[in-house]
């Protein structure tokens, strides 16, 4: 088995309002990555999908945001208590993200060419003329043509798989050990989608690097997928290899999501829906955040007041459901 890369150990990244209640964006999440693992973390807008992996890149706003508590162990060092120019050193270096929308992550102003080599003179790899033939070569790797032309174009020239194809350049460029990709293909026509999913399959093959990919689309978690934690009102709600997942999804709320998946050869008048929305992360209720929309919730028996904690119900396989080894496996 390979080694653990990162560690995530009751993880809490917590947001002040100005009443003075906290917002609970991420609350006591655990969970671990592989040297050269893919674990996706699947879930609806909301759940902390994206506010796990900026905890992860010390990139959570202050003052209002705050990591409260837990641990983030890369090779066992704990990034949370690491200083903000320690974690400059780290990011981009050793961790790497490609954000959700790229026209919004890449400065305007600066050239591709200048945006790809920043990584390298942040972390002072290479000289001027060296870095450049790096970055063309990158570029290269990740499927651009005219390299000559886009190193010295902007961002607003280029379609939105060129600028995304740019963002995962920029991940790469320091080779890391863990890349974390949020939604990379959410603004992407399905053509392009399945061209970025596939790049970042053969550069994760080709720079032996861990992936750790955000998404809501449990198709690419089906093709993506190592290990998947499935995230809901801040919390995972399931851990388990992706082939057990699927096969054996043990949480409600996995098989609700699984339930809204159309299929192209099922006739049906209307799609599934999970009724109700998600609490607000202010006012969680105590107990199991799911109950209220939950097909399953039997009052005499589900816990309203008690915490309630993952358990394992098989080989790596954990569930926070008090019923996940009862009726909600049933048919």
């Amino acid at each position: 088995m390979k080694k653990i890369l990162l560690e995530i150990n009751g993880l809490k990244t917590y947001f002040s309002r100005a009443d003075g209640r906290d917002v609970k964006a991420v609350d006591s999440v655990s969970f671990k990555i592989r040297e050269q693992e893919t674990v996706c973390v699947v879930g609806e807008s909301g759940c902390g999908k994206s506010m796990t992996a900026l905890s992860i890149m010390g990139l959570v706003q202050k003052p209002r945001g705050r990591i409260a508590g837990g641990e983030i162990l890369l090779d066992g060092t704990d990034l949370t208590k690491l200083s903000p120019e320690e974690m400059r050193h780290i990011r981009g270096n050793r961790i790497s993200m490609i954000f959700q929308e790229p026209m919004t992550s890449l400065n305007p102003v600066l050239t591709i060419g200048e945006q790809v080599n920043e990584s390298i003179m942040i972390h002072g790899r290479l000289g001027k003329a060296e870095a450049m033939e790096r970055v063309k070569e990158m570029l290269k790797t990740v499927g651009i043509a005219r390299i000559d032309e886009i190193v010295n174009e902007y961002p607003h020239q280029l379609s939105g798989g060129m600028r995304q194809r740019v963002m995962i350049a920029m991940a790469l460029i320091c080779e890391p050990s863990l890349l974390i990709a949020d939604e990379p293909t959410s603004a992407l026509d399905v053509t392009i989608q399945a061209q970025v999913m596939d790049l970042i399959r053969e550069l994760k093959a080709k720079v032996k690097m861990a992936v750790l990919f955000i998404t809501h689309d449990l198709g690419v978690v089906a093709d993506m997928a190592d290990t998947v934690v499935v995230m809901y009102a801040g919390q995972a709600v399931e851990i388990a290899k992706a082939d057990d997942l699927f096969d054996r999804p043990s949480h409600p709320y996995t098989r609700a999501l699984m339930d809204s998946i159309p299929f192209i050869d099922r006739e049906t008048e209307t799609l599934f829906s999970i009724e109700g929305t998600v609490p607000d992360a202010a006012f969680y209720p105590d107990g199991c955040r799911f109950a209220a929309r939950c097909f399953y919730y039997d009052k005499n028996i589900c816990p309203c007041a008690d915490t309630v904690a993952l358990k394992e119900v098989g080989r790596g396989h954990s569930v926070r459901c008090i019923r996940a080894e009862g009726e909600n496996q049933a048919g």
